[in-house]
């Protein structure tokens, strides 16, 4: 009864100062600090909220641990149970082990392993992983089939209010730390559940301070369900931000979310890709996709900021190496300096010589030269990935082509044909 209670009035601040408590002794309070260089380059006092550098590398283990230690005893005995590809997992896995409690965690089988790895040191051992199907669907489902059959209870990662008072600490530390107002605080939304804690607490403490959610926009959540005016789950997703990438938010996520948020951004990949070479480059911050999307927002809000100060939640840390060239290539389309071409070459001698000298420009690279037919190189298709100097440069290379009578189609442009080749 007080659970239901609770839910129909959202999260106050007295769960979350009592999520605090809880989490004192468990979750390092992280830096909030002043950024010279996105201060200097948006005209603002810009704080980052490092969350990057919590224990588990992300925000989950407040949300996780403050729901797991308020649950009886003999729920406790009963083991708990997660699906998560990611942060929440490790969430789960670090408060398991803190608490000496059972915990089973589903993940797709497609999950990289240095994120199961990740996994099983913070929980070992008292955590049992277990692979299975393609998608995270298919590890809820077999999660909450668990659950059904052994009374195991569901650690949910951001539909429920004791979550959402968890990950509500972090607003809480951010007001500590800050002796001046606070014009805007820009956050990730996944399945709504850190805006809606950080929101609830600001809206009550520091009510004038704008809360910005940013969302990719290859998984609009939070914003179609506010268009239609209730939780819609999105037919498809990019799964790029996999860390926000969610098909549907909370129910309960939602509703708070609806009172607290003041504007959602949708954030193109390409460009939050670029927002975090920046960050590596300029800041030696490695951010997760997710954690980088509170910032690559400010170029949104550069007008409303100006001369204000503003923080940015960095929500997490958990960025695998590996992908470090596909967000290279990402930004480097974004800001249009990749372009790749399906290229048909005349059938005359000497047509690839003359691609490179009379078409390609003396700034331009390639980066990529692929046969698309191995048997029948004289005549066949070609992949060509052409990097420019300049993007300026890219109108006087399709004039080129179009003169030099190179047929070609621009992947770029067609997305189904870049997802299969690129």
């Amino acid at each position: 009864m007080q659970m239901e209670e609770t839910t129909k009035q959202g999260v106050q601040v007295k769960d979350i100062l009592l999520a605090h408590q809880a989490l004192k002794d468990v979750v390092v309070k992280t830096p909030l600090q002043k950024d010279a260089i996105l201060s200097e380059k948006y005209e603002a006092d810009v704080y980052l909220k490092r969350e990057d550098l919590q224990v588990v590398r992300s925000f989950k283990l407040r949300g996780a641990y403050n729901l797991m230690q308020g649950l009886s005893e003999q729920d406790l005995q009963k083991g708990v149970v997660c699906a998560s590809a990611g942060n929440h997992a490790q969430g789960v896995a670090y408060s398991c082990k803190a608490l000496g409690v059972r915990g089973r965690i589903y993940m797709p089988s497609t999950t990289p392993r240095q994120k199961v790895s990740r996994v099983e040191f913070f929980g070992e051992p008292f955590v049992e992983v277990v692979l299975t199907g393609d998608t995270f669907d298919d590890a809820f489902h077999e999660a909450m089939t668990l659950c059904n059959e052994e009374g195991m209870t569901f650690i949910h990662p951001f539909d429920d209010v004791r979550t959402i008072a968890g990950q509500g600490t972090v607003g809480m530390e951010i007001l500590e730390d800050i002796d001046v107002p606070v014009s805007h605080v820009f956050m990730s939304i996944g399945g709504g559940g850190l805006i809606s804690g950080v929101g609830s607490y600001f809206k009550e403490i520091s009510p004038s301070t704008k809360m910005i959610g940013v969302e990719p926009a290859g998984a609009p959540g939070m914003k179609t369900s506010f268009d239609h005016g209730e939780v819609t789950s999105l037919p498809k997703i990019n799964k790029f931000v996999d860390g926000a990438a969610v098909k549907k938010v909370g129910y309960t996520s939602y509703e708070i979310a609806k009172n607290v948020v003041d504007d959602i951004v949708l954030m193109d990949e390409g460009h939050l890709c670029s927002t975090m070479l920046n960050l590596y480059n300029e800041n030696a911050i490695v951010a997760e996709p997710a954690g980088a999307l509170s910032v690559a927002a400010l170029d949104d809000y550069k007008d409303q900021i100006k001369g204000k100060t503003v923080v940015c939640v960095v929500s997490g840390g958990n960025n695998d190496i590996d992908r470090m060239q596909e967000v290279k290539e990402r930004s480097m389309i974004y800001q249009g300096l990749k372009h790749y071409f399906i290229v048909n070459f005349p059938q005359r001698a000497g047509a690839l010589r003359e691609f490179l000298i009379d078409v390609l420009g003396p700034d331009d690279d390639i980066t990529r030269f692929e046969y698309t037919k191995k048997n029948n190189r004289d005549k066949g298709p070609v992949l060509c990935g052409i990097e420019l100097k300049y993007q300026e440069d890219y109108h006087a290379l399709i004039d080129r082509m179009d003169k030099k009578g190179f047929a070609y189609i621009e992947i770029n442009k067609d997305e189904d044909l870049f997802n299969l080749l690129i």
